[in-house]
């Protein structure tokens, strides 16, 4: 079954891209939830005409987003957490990065971090997703209190 995104769905694509899925997921999950529709034929020219004409306007939103990249790995990021030798008590997630990040100076939804669920001190690296073209690679540090 060929869809149209009408928003970002993780793991499947983003918003105005055409995907392919089982019919079952399009159908029963999708759907309903106006995550995407049909991609009939002229639903596909109504959006290739929409693509062409707000092209331009990217540009300046990835130039943009890679400023913000530039910004952000510029950010000195370390943790601090209760530990117990090198293991802690608890777990680092992408909800404190993006504390420290705003703590940084950048508010970053934790939504478009991803880094996993980290248990111990050290230096992890987290990725964040700033726009559909730019990911930035953060590095992070966790020290014991």
């Amino acid at each position: 079954m060929e869809l149209i995104l009408k928003q970002d769905v993780q793991n499947l694509g983003f918003k105005d891209d055409v995907v392919t899925v089982k019919n079952g997921y399009g159908r029963n999950f999708l759907i309903p939830q106006g995550h995407a529709q049909l991609a009939t034929a002229s639903a596909k020219k109504v959006l290739a005409e929409n693509l062409k004409q707000r092209a331009h306007k990217e540009a300046k939103v990835v130039a943009d987003a890679n400023a913000l990249a530039e910004t952000i790995k510029a950010i000195e990021i370390k943790i601090t957490a209760k530990a117990g030798g090198e293991k802690l008590f608890g777990s680092i997630t992408n909800i404190d990065i993006a504390e420290a990040l705003s703590r940084g100076g950048q508010v970053i939804d934790r939504k478009f971090i991803t880094s996993g669920i980290v248990k111990r001190t050290g230096k992890y690296t987290a990725s964040v997703r700033l726009h559909r073209d730019v990911i930035v690679e953060l590095p992070y540090e966790i020290i014991a209190e």
